[in-house]
């Protein structure tokens, strides 16, 4: 049996919708841009939804890329990690990899959120790590 986990938004800016679930299926929900923004080639800027989260204790809420924006206008999000504690308004983190000038408008889908819940480990300073077969290797495999 599934753990219910109660996302509660405050909304503070005009006209902002509370993110919701889209598809039963889906892991994140989408957050919309509660401004417009000009993105120039290479730029990065913070684009306000108009939200305020509380995300659940022993969670946190992840910014990840919607795949919509990334294809067809070339933005991706950048950092994103949004602590049980945290109680501002939650930003976004844009940036443009595209050749072009982008805009941004309100009420766009700009990302998706997914919570997660979180291991809390202790940290343990050693003098040797246990020996794996990858190792330090980097890189793709080519099998």
């Amino acid at each position: 049996m599934e753990k219910e986990f109660i996302l509660k938004i405050k909304k503070i800016g005009k006209d902002v919708e509370i993110p919701g679930y889209n598809l039963k299926s889906d892991v994140g929900f989408d957050l919309k841009a509660n401004e417009d923004a000009t993105l120039s080639p290479g730029e990065q800027k913070q684009i306000k939804t108009g939200l305020i989260a509380e995300i659940p204790e022993g969670c946190v809420g992840l910014i990840r890329d919607r795949i919509g924006i990334v294809t067809k206008l070339g933005i991706h999000t950048a950092a994103g990690t949004f602590d049980s504690g945290f109680r501002g308004e939650i930003s976004i983190v844009l940036v443009n990899y595209a050749d072009e000038t982008v805009e941004i408008e309100k009420g766009m889908r700009i990302a998706q959120m997914i919570l997660l819940p979180v291991i809390k480990a202790k940290i343990k300073e050693v003098k040797e790590l246990n020996k794996t077969e990858r190792g330090s290797k980097i890189g793709i495999s080519k099998k």
